[in-house]
């Protein structure tokens, strides 16, 4: 799965030099759909990821600037750091570990029992969805969206 990282990562990356091009203005307007704005996209995209490294390493670790992101430096600076701590937490994984479970509260009071490897699962696939939006917004903007072909990227 440690792949799966690796090219989501690439292709937040890619992402990260095509939004260069844009004004903080226009990554800041509100768009139908997604998070609402592409930096909200980006930073939603990275909080969950911390979100739930944090659920499995239960020793939750803060961004303390998450909420004062305000432009795309901001944002790289938060990928980085979640990056960091996702990486240490991948490779640190012991053989058992994607059947270990964690519990979860969820603000509505429900309590929900996932193992790990679920999580990482929804992890892959929850950025996938999200940089999906963004690709749709490109095309929106008459931009062309980066590629997320999978099969033709070099990413292990």
């Amino acid at each position: 799965m440690l792949d799966m990282f690796l090219y989501n990562w690439q292709v937040r990356e890619d992402w990260f030099k095509w939004c260069e091009s844009l004004s903080v203005e226009e990554l800041r307007v509100e768009r139908i759909g997604g998070m609402g704005s592409i930096l909200k996209n980006l930073v939603h995209i990275i909080d969950c990821e911390l979100v739930w490294v944090n659920y499995m390493l239960k020793e939750p670790l803060v961004y303390a600037e998450k909420d004062s992101i305000s432009c795309l430096e901001d944002v790289i600076k938060f990928s980085n750091f979640t990056k960091t701590i996702t990486q240490y937490f991948l490779w640190k994984m012991s053989d058992d570990f994607e059947k270990r479970k964690v519990e979860i509260n969820s603000r509505n009071g429900t309590t929900y029992l996932f193992t790990n490897g679920k999580i990482i699962r929804h992890m892959i696939s929850h950025e996938i969805h999200h940089i999906g939006q963004l690709s749709i917004w490109a095309r929106e903007m008459g931009l062309k969206p980066i590629s997320s072909d999978l099969i033709i990227r070099v990413y292990s």
